[in-house]
């Protein structure tokens, strides 16, 4: 896999007046299934943020699932198994990892096991105690 979306990219793609818009879509249009991916909890954490945006960006329910059908067209999903899920924890325990940093870590996991060469998020510094073997395929998009 070539490259591995976060859910701070895919939030702005949907959004034309969004900071960070034009270089999220650029990214996202650049990859198909088979070169790019997202972690089975990115679609839970982009529907959160969609409906939950302050005044006119929040948008409905139906519209969020809309938007997360496009991603799941354009993006293979990865998720982890049981084991696999287990081994990440302990693995991110072990370096130390608290509180909800554990979730950016557990996406860096999905990465891992999809062998991404890249992992794009506007949101470097969660990643950044993830250890080197993460933080060397972190990239802004």
């Amino acid at each position: 896999m070539k490259a591995f979306f976060d859910s701070s990219v895919l939030v702005p793609v949907f959004y034309g007046d969004h900071e960070h818009h034009e270089r999220s879509i650029a990214a996202f249009k650049k990859y198909g299934k088979a070169q790019a991916c997202c972690g089975l909890h990115t679609l839970a954490e982009v529907y959160s943020a969609l409906t939950r945006m302050p005044g006119r960006h929040r948008i409905s329910a139906e519209q969020a699932i809309l938007f997360i059908e496009n991603v799941r067209e354009r993006l293979a999903v990865v998720s982890l198994d049981a084991e696999e899920y287990w081994h990440g924890l302990k693995k991110f325990a072990d370096l130390g990892i608290v509180g909800s940093t554990i979730y950016d870590a557990m996406l860096g996991y999905c990465a891992l096991k999809a062998k991404a060469q890249t992992i794009y998020s506007w949101n470097t510094r969660h990643y950044q105690q993830l250890g080197p073997e993460i933080v060397s395929l972190l990239q802004t998009p």
